[in-house]
């Protein structure tokens, strides 16, 4: 069983938001999703200028962990931007700490 992921700090409130192309409705358009620590690293390192450590420092992760979102969600911007796709900014579910409730999810899921 993989090791429960740990909770991220994020500010804002951009989840549930769409950037997408203009003049394309968007029932038309592939959607990429980005969850909202993608963002959040994004926002860190790409446009406040921190270090991936410093950045770590402010979400509550380690470095490797802000290098690997961030390499996710850069693939996804550049993709949505090169291929005209939504994207959609969403909020990760929440995962119980409860053994017998993240049991219990993951049964509905099947």
């Amino acid at each position: 069983m993989p090791r429960p992921k740990k909770i991220r700090i994020c500010e804002g409130g951009m989840f549930e938001k769409a950037f997408k192309p203009t003049r394309v409705p968007m029932d038309k358009l592939r959607k990429i999703e980005i969850m909202r620590d993608e963002l959040e690293a994004l926002k860190l390192c790409d446009m406040t200028g921190l270090t991936q450590e410093q950045a770590g420092l402010r979400m509550g992760v380690s470095r490797g962990t802000v290098q690997r979102i961030l390499t996710s969600a850069r693939k996804k911007v550049a993709e949505a931007l090169v291929e005209g796709a939504a994207l959609i900014i969403r909020e990760e579910e929440k995962i119980s700490q409860n053994p017998q409730t993240r049991e219990s999810a993951k049964l509905k899921k099947l």
